[in-house]
């Protein structure tokens, strides 16, 4: 990525180093949630009201939906893209300063596209902070965060997490290396807090309650499938800002492909077990985030209203 003239934001928080100390509540580790393509539309659009509940209790209907047996935006334990990785141990070797610059200059990319896209529809986009850690670091309304449970967003204080060692195991475990890689998955945790700044959060914790396992996953992955197709989105800005370089699509496919269940679970565990899937396969996630990056625009995103084996 030709980040050398980009801007740096100043919504990094650096606590590398630092002790996480000791903090009362439940551990709120994970990729946060994706969220729905056509309520995200029309909350956007300022036309859902309060019918966008009537649309999720139809796709309950339709789908036999949910997204997680925990308590996502309350702040107790998530599922994340990474908490297969975790049974393998975390690599070490912490971030340099070149890559938390270069973190710092996509967030700020993620600011300018996100504040363009809400501007066109009337609305305000309030940027979410970036906290670099080592080890493990206190959240305000998901616990501790911690290295083992890979990148991930907390909506309570509406920030973004990566431990700094999860560059390394991203490239060298997984074999997704380059800096768009890692730029992908800061994209996908961006879009999160995108979620979470038009309202969805909050009343979609509310509809969930009282689903099944097996619902929740399914209605998880679809939530997880929109969250790449909003990084898709950033980086079809990026493209017309003139700012990717040659393989740099490629390398975030691949991190996209390094995450999917079944990939990791074949890892892992030498079989797939897909009724446990809770952010989609490897191919799933592929095809959302370059679907994402061929059209741009929330319209195409939805991953709700038909299949999501595009």
């Amino acid at each position: 990525m030709k980040s050398d003239n980009m801007r740096e934001s100043s919504n990094v928080e650096d606590r590398r180093g630092q002790s996480s100390g000791s903090y009362g509540g439940r551990t709120g580790m994970g990729m946060g949630s994706g969220g729905l393509g056509l309520l995200l539309q029309l909350l956007l659009s300022g036309r859902g009201g309060s019918k966008w509940l009537i649309l999720i209790v139809l796709a309950f209907m339709i789908f036999g939906g949910g997204f997680s047996l925990t308590d996502m935006f309350s702040g107790s334990k998530t599922t994340t893209d990474s908490q297969i990785i975790q049974q393998e141990g975390t690599q070490t070797g912490d971030l340099t300063d070149a890559e938390g610059e270069f973190l710092s200059k996509v967030l700020a990319s993620t600011e300018d596209f996100w504040t363009k896209k809400f501007q066109e529809e009337g609305r305000t986009y309030t940027p979410t902070t970036l906290v670099l850690y080592s080890g493990a670091t206190a959240t305000n309304g998901c616990g501790v965060g911690q290295a083992q449970a890979g990148p991930f967003y907390c909506p309570g204080d509406k920030k973004v997490y990566i431990d700094t060692s999860f560059i390394r195991e991203l490239a060298n475990r997984y074999g997704a290396k380059g800096d768009f890689a890692m730029a992908y998955v800061l994209a996908h945790e961006v879009g999160h807090h995108v979620q979470n700044e038009v309202g969805l959060m909050d009343e979609y914790n509310q509809a969930r309650q009282g689903i099944s396992e097996s619902q929740a996953n399914q209605l998880n992955v679809r939530l997880e499938l929109q969250a790449d197709y909003l990084a898709g989105a950033w980086a079809n800005y990026v493209q017309g800002e003139g700012l990717l370089d040659q393989g740099d699509i490629e390398e975030a496919i691949q991190a996209a492909y390094s995450v999917g269940d079944d990939t990791l679970q074949e890892k892992n565990y030498g079989r797939v077990m897909p009724d446990t899937f809770t952010h989609g396969s490897s191919e799933q996630r592929t095809k959302w985030f370059k679907r994402g990056f061929q059209y741009g625009d929330f319209e195409h995103g939805d991953t709700f209203s038909g299949s999501i084996d595009i």
